[in-house]
This record gives C-alpha cells, sequence and structure tokens, in this order.
C-alpha cells in the first residue's frame, strides 16, 4: 500500500483529466490498523449472515432493507423522498415530489433485478451496464444513454469544466479500465482480501465515472452485489447508503485523498469502519425485528378466531408496511365489514395507525415496524 500510486492528471487541451492506475494486479498490506479492521468487519458480517440462516421468510423483511438503501442512496444525489414516501403509490405523491418518489421506485427495482441477474450473469460490465438501464428508465437523466457507457467528457462538480473540482478519465479509455476492474474482481491469482477488494473497486468505479448520470447511485450499489456474489453474504442484507449519507463529506473527502495524496489506507480505514458499523446496525434491527414479532403475535392472539386473518395481514406488512382495506379485504377474503373490524382492532393493539385523517381512500401504516429502520 505504501507504493501506491493512484494515478496522474493528462491534459487534453483545454482541461486535464484524471488518468486512474489500473487495480489488476497483485497487492499487498501491511498497515496494521487494515488488518485490525478487516478482522473485526469479517467477523460482523459473519454474525449479520447467521440471520439470513435462521430468520423464517427473511425475503419479507429484505425488502424493507432494500427501500431504506433506495432512499439513503438517492438522498446522497439530492432526492428528498423519506421511507414512508417512498411506500405510497404514484399518484398519492404530492406533483413537485414524484420526479424523486420514481428515482427512489427505479433504484428498488435495479437492486432487485440486479440481485435476481447474478445467478446468470457474473459481477461485470454487462451486469453495471443493465443495472444502470433500470436505473434511468424514465427519470431524469433517461437521455444520458441508460445502460450505456459515456461517449463524451463529464465532470464533478463546478458549472463548468473549467472550474470543475474533478474530471474523470477521458471517454475512450473507460473500456480498457473497466475491463481492468472487471478482471481484478474476479482474479483468483492474486490475494487481496474480497471486503478490501470491493473497498477498491468502488474507488475505482467512482473515479473512471463510466455514465454520463447516475455513477453514485450505481457504485453504492455494486457494493452489495459484490458481497452477495462472492458468497459474503447469502442474502442481500448489508448496505451502506445510510452511512455514507451521514457521512458524506468524509466520503468524499477520502476518495479525493485518494487521488490527491495516494493515500489508499485511510480510504480503507473509512470504508471497513463503514462495513463494520453498517452489519451492527443491520444486526440490532434483525434483533428488533424478531423481539417486535414475538411482541405483535402474542397480541394479536386477543383477536381469538379473527388472529389468523391477522397474521395474514402482518404477513404483507413486515413487507410493505403500509396497507388499505381493499388490500386486508384481498389478503384475508373476509367481508368489508369485518376488514373495518379488524382494522379498528389492530389500531386498538397499536399496530395499525392511519395516516391520511381522510374519510376516504384511508391508509394504516405499521409504524413500529417502519421506525426501526429509519436512518439514525
Amino acid at each position: 500500500m505504501e507504493q501506491f500510486e493512484s494515478g496522474k492528471y493528462v491534459s487534453q487541451g483545454s482541461y486535464k483529466s484524471f488518468q486512474p492506475s489500473l487495480i489488476n494486479r497483485q497487492w499487498s498490506n501491511t498497515d496494521m490498523k487494515v488488518q485490525e479492521l478487516l478482522g473485526k468487519a469479517d467477523r460482523e458480517l459473519g454474525r449479520l449472515d447467521m440471520y439470513s440462516e435462521h430468520i423464517p421468510n427473511i425475503s419479507l423483511y429484505i425488502s424493507m432493507h432494500v427501500l431504506k438503501e433506495a432512499t439513503q442512496s438517492s438522498r446522497i444525489e439530492g432526492t428528498q423522498t423519506n421511507m414512508k414516501e417512498a411506500l405510497l403509490e404514484q399518484d398519492e405523491v404530492p406533483v413537485e415530489k414524484r420526479d424523486d418518489w420514481e428515482e427512489v421506485q427505479n433504484y428498488i427495482k435495479a437492486m432487485n433485478v440486479a440481485i435476481e441477474s447474478l445467478e446468470n450473469i457474473p459481477f461485470s460490465s454487462r451486469l453495471i451496464k443493465e443495472t444502470h438501464k433500470t436505473l434511468l428508465q424514465g427519470v431524469r437523466g433517461e437521455h444520458k444513454l441508460p445502460g450505456a457507457f459515456r461517449k463524451s467528457q463529464n465532470w464533478i462538480g463546478g458549472s463548468k469544466i473549467n472550474n470543475a473540482k474533478f474530471i474523470p478519465p477521458v471517454h475512450h479509455t473507460i473500456g480498457d479500465y473497466m475491463s481492468d476492474l472487471e478482471k481484478f474482481a474476479h482474479n483468483e491469482d492474486i490475494y487481496v482480501p474480497m471486503l478490501l477488494r470491493i473497498a477498491l473497486i468502488h474507488y475505482q468505479f467512482e473515479t473512471i465515472h463510466p455514465f454520463l448520470d447516475g455513477n453514485g447511485r450505481v457504485g453504492r450499489l455494486m457494493i452489495t452485489l459484490y458481497l452477495v456474489e462472492k458468497n459474503i453474504l447469502q442474502e442481500p442484507i448489508l448496505y451502506l447508503s445510510d452511512y455514507l449519507e451521514r457521512h458524506r463529506q468524509d466520503y468524499y473527502e477520502n476518495l479525493t485523498k485518494v487521488r490527491e495524496e495516494n493515500d489508499i489506507t485511510q480510504w480503507f480505514i473509512f470504508f471497513l469502519t463503514g462495513i463494520i458499523e453498517t452489519a451492527q446496525d443491520s444486526i440490532l434491527t434483525f434483533k428488533n425485528i424478531l423481539q417486535l414479532q414475538k411482541d405483535v403475535n402474542e397480541e394479536i392472539q386477543k383477536l381469538g378466531a379473527r388472529t389468523v386473518h391477522a397474521q395474514k395481514v402482518l404477513e404483507h406488512l413486515y413487507q410493505k408496511p403500509l396497507v388499505t382495506a381493499d388490500e386486508i379485504q384481498k389478503l384475508t377474503a373476509i367481508s368489508m365489514p369485518t376488514v373495518y373490524n379488524l382494522i379498528k382492532e389492530l389500531e386498538e393493539l397499536d399496530i395499525l395507525n392511519e395516516i391520511t385523517g381522510a374519510k376516504r381512500g384511508r391508509k394504516y401504516l405499521f409504524s413500529k415496524y417502519l421506525s426501526l429502520f429509519e436512518p439514525r
């Protein structure tokens, strides 16, 4: 790591682009702080991964993790949609917030499609491009080559290229850089711990900035994809965007420090600290879910014959903690008068809370459950 050289600035006439060094090569790490954090991160991920084995129907809860990731990753890019708003249907979202809402929905779809695609497509430029295409479909940025690497120069910060904070590599080098990144991701002839690999891949991807738009969101999404593909996690239950949002300035500064000062060690420390904190937060969330589930199951036993209907509603709520009377009727196949009686009883048990204040089109939120995922 002491010999690390991030790259160099190359004159392109009226500006200088940053051309990063290739990463598919032998690496060595002698920094004891990095080694210590790497060991701790591995242990915490192991603890977290246990939950994917022992929690029944864990897929129900993964959807809420993805929802949180989508809102936080999009927030880093400036959107203002929160988790409660993201649960609404499009026509229920204020017009001025719909663009933000659509970007969050696209992120959820992109993550779900990418995870499913891993069964047939390895972590690769192809997968990254397909994920990017889904991310930008029909939203702001849809005219910026969704699913294709850029064919022009981009820049970060500043109103124009002449006052930009950072200018990524020229477009005709992107193919070579992404090919090198892909080879590094799967090269078994070099020894680099997987967590350091994805830390380096994320840094390199953000430095290459291969798309005209959506690079940040795709780069953060790639972290989870890589952890799942390499079987570090059996299920997609770790997402770093909340940590990166809370430490947004440090995030950008550490990426810049690698380029300007060749300090890859500090980036590894920041990244591994994020893995550790996020894994610990996710473990606590799962513990709280299990406790809430236990408490709620005890409460609904008070409903007697309607307990079985309440259980069907709860199974829906663990996946999406917002429901309407019509949805409950479809879930339970009971009459509407009985539905409203069930809703009233679930409100009295403080399981459901009506959030619209309207007489029609009422929506009921499983607030205690949603609160477990709220950003801290």
